[in-house]
């Protein structure tokens, strides 16, 4: 990958970057007080739970992956923390996260939730439906749900199809997607500003000025449900 994206260290870094300013923004500004983590790929620096707990000690988080590592590693960090769960679940199975009893204990289906789809739907293939899958979660949920993602994209630097190819002898192929193919896993939903943005220029800290090189191999976005 680092062989075909130089800078692809530099936009995961980006890419964790955002998840933190987002999940500060559906707390403190869009008053979410609940998460679903999808695909979380646990354990990094600045996980989810921690960036919500620290803006808001009542906030609750669902973390989601089928990775047996990932899970054991999880429920070791999550180990005593209040307010958190890992549920051992495929994102493919829609219905069968929302049934899940661990994800019921701790979410309430009568607010709003916040669904955080980082860097994981370039792993679904068009035939799975994404959008398919966003929508199906979101459903039980009422007007002022919003839906977080990150997702790798060509538009900029072409080289980004050849690590698509990369992961063709993977467990999971790769399927990045243009900016018009990403608007459409979020159709009729309200997108919040600034829109599908480079992560850089999703709503920098204060400060923070957004790199000249901002444009990469991500996109992402952040919506909300108003009905």
């Amino acid at each position: 990958m680092i062989v075909q994206v130089p800078n692809v260290r530099l936009a995961v870094q980006w890419n964790r970057a955002f998840l933190r300013r987002v999940v500060r923004y559906l707390i403190r500004e869009a008053g979410i007080k609940q998460i679903i983590d999808v695909g979380a790929g646990l354990p990094t620096v600045g996980n989810t739970h921690e960036v919500a707990l620290d803006a808001c000690p009542q906030a609750r988080v669902v973390y989601v992956d089928h990775d047996p590592i990932v899970l054991a590693h999880a429920r070791s960090m999550l180990h005593g923390v209040p307010g958190t769960a890992v549920i051992g679940r495929d994102m493919l199975e829609p219905d069968s996260i929302l049934a899940d009893p661990a994800l019921r204990e701790l979410i309430d289906f009568d607010e709003p939730v916040a669904l955080l789809f980082l860097s994981i739907l370039h792993f679904v293939a068009d035939e799975a439906d994404p959008a398919g899958i966003i929508a199906k979660l979101l459903a039980p949920f009422p007007a002022g749900s919003h839906v977080a993602i990150s997702h790798a994209t060509p538009d900029e630097i072409p080289e980004v199809n050849d690590v698509e190819r990369v992961f063709d002898e993977a467990t999971t192929p790769a399927h990045v997607r243009s900016r018009a193919a990403i608007r459409d896993l979020i159709a009729g939903m309200d997108i919040i500003a600034p829109g599908l943005a480079w992560p850089p220029e999703w709503r920098p800290d204060p400060g923070e000025e957004v790199p000249a090189n901002a444009a990469e191999s991500y996109y992402c976005v952040v919506v909300a449900r108003t009905n």
